[in-house]
């Protein structure tokens, strides 16, 4: 049996290994990192090439080794790979993979089962056994752990909004996930959805190729203001607010909101940034907004991501208002299971920090630290 184990090798979850590391847990023995990729990187090694690592948004080092001054012309899918790998074999972290994470469930099960060492069988008031070890299963097979540190970020959780009509459009349909190329669009109209930062630069890199419409929810607002630390703190409170309540968590765009740097500010006065404002339904040719309908070839859903936390459904821990609660780290209802990489933490700014306290909370827990 293991003490921890890491579900997620992004940042979050090299984070928290690293830590649990330096305080003496064997990887293999005491403690194993799963991660769903074919190789380092975590969901950077699925960015599109042309989202170059001078374009991306900060990418911070890990604890203990900086990443240097890279290329910032080299695709930040290459340098992340390259960096997160040369951790995991700095530090001998033994990152398991490719390991697809179905589920983590307690190890003596419902009410009835046998109890195990360290479990009392007793089940609360969601029928789940909260005192046994957990067993977290996958297509690789299964590990059996004290505590489990889930790092597992949103990647693969895109967010596809219904809109009426939806499933008539006869062009393309797909979404940031699934982005490779502004080139595959040449010549065809795009309609792209979504206020975020990934919506404003498929905007730009599409728009030298063909024609583009924007369409958001509410009026985009760029930001003038200083994107500093007390900038950063401002985002965390206000994710941290929404987490800690059991809300779902907020869209990274709805707490940052975009800078408007020189490039954005030519977007506007191009024409290219500039919302329609939202459509009302969808048609098999194209869009329809309240001023009528605008053909199109392609719809591309810059839509944003949920947190990927299914593997946690047999435990039961969301609230009523669809989301987990959590204070800091920690998730109130299972006092086994650390949330690295959620809410707060999915950001570059609070990926690390909240590895490196799931790592010591973790290991308070098993009484390691």
């Amino acid at each position: 049996m293991y003490d921890v184990v890491v579900i997620g090798a992004g940042q979050a979850g090299l984070s928290a290994a690293r830590h649990l590391r330096r305080r003496g847990l064997v990887p293999g023995v005491d403690m194993v990192v799963l991660d769903s990729g074919d190789g380092p990187g975590g969901a950077w090694r699925e960015r599109w090439d042309s989202l170059t690592l001078g374009a991306a948004h900060g990418i911070h080092d890990l604890p203990g080794l900086p990443l240097g001054d890279p290329d910032p012309a080299e695709p930040a899918s290459a340098v992340v790979s390259r960096y997160y790998g040369a951790y995991e074999e700095r530090f001998g972290l033994d990152v398991v993979r490719p390991v697809r994470v179905r589920d983590v469930r307690p190890l003596v099960g419902e009410a009835g089962d046998e109890v195990v060492e360290g479990g009392t069988g007793e089940v609360d008031d969601r029928g789940v056994d909260r005192t046994s070890p957990l067993v977290v299963t996958s297509d690789a097979g299964s590990w059996t752990t004290r505590t489990v540190v889930s790092a597992t970020g949103t990647w693969t959780r895109p967010h596809w909004p219904a809109y009426p009509g939806r499933e008539t459009f006869l062009g393309r349909q797909l979404h940031t996930h699934d982005f490779v190329s502004a080139e595959e669009f040449r010549g065809k109209h795009v309609v792209v959805v979504g206020g975020g930062a990934s919506a404003v630069q498929f905007l730009l890199q599409i728009a030298e190729v063909t024609t583009t419409t924007w369409a958001t929810r509410r009026p985009p607002v760029f930001d003038v203001r200083s994107f500093d630390q007390e900038w950063g703190r401002d985002v965390e409170r206000r994710v941290v607010e929404r987490t800690s309540a059991g809300l779902q968590t907020l869209s990274v765009v709805g707490a940052t909101g975009l800078a408007l740097t020189p490039v954005y500010q030519q977007g506007i006065d191009d024409g290219v940034l500039v919302s329609r404002g939202m459509f009302t339904r969808i048609t098999p040719s194209g869009v329809v907004f309240e001023d009528g309908e605008v053909q199109a070839d392609v719809i591309l859903w810059a839509t944003g991501f949920k947190p990927a936390v299914d593997h946690l459904a047999p435990l039961r821990l969301r609230e009523p208002s669809g989301g987990i609660a959590t204070d800091g780290v920690h998730v109130p209802r299972d006092h086994r299971v650390f949330l690295a990489g959620y809410g707060a933490g999915a950001s570059t700014i609070g990926a690390t920090r909240t590895g490196r306290a799931a790592a010591l909370a973790a290991l308070e827990r098993v009484g390691r630290r």
